[in-house]
């Protein structure tokens, strides 16, 4: 179905990423991506280490397929300890991301594993390079999630880095289907990550009260916050953060909440939901092997459509 750069170095037939979102990126999520062909990620930003190091251990015991691992540097008390503890347990790719590509890149290359570091900018790809990662994963303003407060669209921004640094490319920020695959693909993309489309799947372990509320969310349901400072965060609009949009004295971290209430008990006013704006084009809650089926049956019926209607010859 796909073969390029990415499927070649994930070891993975769709070139599909799911995005490592704190706290949900676990081994019931992740091994049904695993298993639907697609790369599942095991996060680290959680912070629970021991939890993690189960989670991976459950892994052998639902897929037999690769998975990764992302150390979001700045989300992690002890990032070089968590370096050691990725390197300890035995995957071959990780995603770094929230830090420099500096620290951590040589290590893990050394280990043996396959390194993607996730940039919001031109100048962020470029110090990757240099620091000699295998692949970028390009995220756009429009995810969800922490972002670079002065960050562009991956519309922007993808084209831009395919066009600068000669690596495989993952893109993020705004893909939720075959049509938006295809066009990060037309923009110099051989990936997508996936990150609110998997929060709504019915794999996600998120309380229900979140999911409908992606369904039911239209094209102003999200908000930036924080773009005063770092880092910027893209969030589902609810009452708490309309109230701190325009607030530019309080920084937006300190009312983030306890993630455990409003992602797996349904208070969504009391914490900080992050969610993308492909909220607005999600309307049903789905298997993750359906999303991540239509995805790339809809990306490769994109692409044989405009083939036929714009021959080249």
């Amino acid at each position: 179905m796909f073969s390029n750069r990415v499927t070649e170095l994930l070891g993975i037939s769709i070139p599909i990423v799911q995005a490592p979102m704190g706290w949900i990126a676990r081994s019931p999520l992740a091994s049904a991506v695993c298993n639907a062909g697609a790369m599942g990620i095991i996060e680290t930003s959680s912070g629970e280490l021991d939890n993690v190091r189960a989670e991976i251990a459950a892994m052998s015991g639902l897929t037999d397929k690769p998975f990764g691992v992302n150390i979001a540097q700045a989300f992690v008390a002890d990032p070089e300890l968590v370096v050691q503890f990725v390197i300890d347990q035995g995957v071959k790719f990780v995603t770094t991301s929230a830090g420099s590509p500096m620290k951590h890149t040589k290590t893990l290359k050394e280990a043996g594993l396959t390194v993607f570091h996730v940039v919001p900018t031109l100048a962020a790809a470029h110090k990757a390079a240099e620091a000699g990662v295998d692949g970028l994963i390009v995220e756009g303003l429009e995810g969800g999630g922490f972002k670079n407060p002065r960050g562009v669209s991956t519309m922007v921004l993808l084209p831009m880095v395919a066009q600068a640094i000669d690596l495989p490319i993952i893109a993020a920020g705004g893909i939720v289907d075959g049509a938006s695959m295809a066009a990060a693909f037309a923009l110099g993309a051989e990936g997508v990550q996936l990150g609110t489309a998997m929060v709504a799947s019915k794999e996600s372990p998120v309380h229900e009260a979140w999911k409908q509320a992606i369904v039911r969310a239209d094209d102003s349901s999200t908000v930036m916050l924080n773009t005063h400072s770092s880092p910027a965060l893209r969030a589902l609009r609810t009452e708490r953060t309309n109230a701190l949009e325009f607030d530019r004295e309080a920084n937006a971290m300190a009312a983030f909440g306890n993630p455990r209430d409003f992602y797996f008990n349904g208070e969504l006013e009391t914490g900080i939901a992050l969610t993308g704006q492909v909220a607005s084009r999600i309307d049903a809650i789905l298997p993750v092997a359906e999303i991540i089926e239509r995805c790339a049956t809809g990306c490769l019926e994109t692409i044989a459509k405009l083939a036929a209607a714009y021959p080249t010859a």
